[in-house]
């Protein structure tokens, strides 16, 4: 079975800024992987690299077993972006039966409700433009969108970014359980503290290199930290 995104000394140039260098990671399926980093580190240039909305400049991107270029390697696969705009002059419901018929699929009303719950997102601010929204709102949708797909993988860039404390909680539980059931994630956070309880392994970037790569629990054990911001400083400190 091949592993849901394997990265291979990868690299991406700017002109002559080098954004990623020699980066190398694995994500199997099933599993949760946060790729932290501060901004500017890489995070979304690797993220589009694995969309093929750039090209890498060396190395080798697959998402099960296929390069970004074939179409079918984004087969079952969901994306939401940091800064996620969804169609102003659409209401909630409406954007969400858009996305299904571009997947050819059929929503459930039900499963649509309780999952926009567990969302925080209620019956009446599925009913209203999505104009209105605020950027936690509009995130809220988006991620409602990629999970209704019940896709296999899900990438999601920065996808706590702007929320309040309860609008992350429940983006953190709604993950939480979609990886319980089986589903694989890839996700980038400055928000170290996100991380916790959610993902399996770790990968950080720093001035576009990794600079570990493991499980959260043996990060903190390597650095001999109590928290993972702790961590991260102690990790990126020989690095300035």
């Amino acid at each position: 079975m091949p592993d849901a995104i394997a990265v291979k000394s990868l690299s991406r140039r700017f002109g002559d800024r080098q954004v990623l260098a020699d980066v190398s990671f694995v994500v199997t399926q099933g599993a949760a992987c946060a790729l932290v980093g501060a901004n500017g580190a890489g995070k979304t240039t690797l993220i589009k690299i694995l969309l093929d909305f750039l090209n890498p400049s060396a190395g080798d991107v697959q998402l099960f077993g296929r390069a970004p270029g074939d179409p079918g390697s984004r087969a079952g696969s969901a994306f939401l972006p940091e800064r996620f705009i969804p169609p102003a002059f659409l209401t909630g419901n409406e954007f969400l039966r858009y996305t299904a018929e571009l997947q050819g699929t059929a929503l459930n009303p039900d499963a649509v409700l309780a999952m926009a719950a567990r969302l925080d997102l209620g019956e009446l601010d599925l009913s209203k433009s999505v104009g209105a929204y605020s950027k936690g709102m509009a995130q809220k949708l988006g991620l409602l969108a990629c999970l209704m797909a019940s896709p296999k993988l899900l990438l999601l860039d920065e996808p706590m970014s702007g929320l309040d404390v309860q609008g992350r909680r429940a983006i953190k539980l709604a993950l939480q359980e979609y990886h319980a059931a089986g589903g694989t994630l890839l996700f980038t956070s400055h928000l170290l503290n996100d991380i916790s309880g959610l993902a399996d392994d770790l990968v950080v970037l720093d001035q576009g290199r990794v600079r570990f790569n493991g499980a959260p629990a043996d990060f903190l054990a390597a650095h001999g930290a109590a928290d993972m911001e702790q961590a991260y400083l102690a990790c990126v400190a020989g690095q300035l």
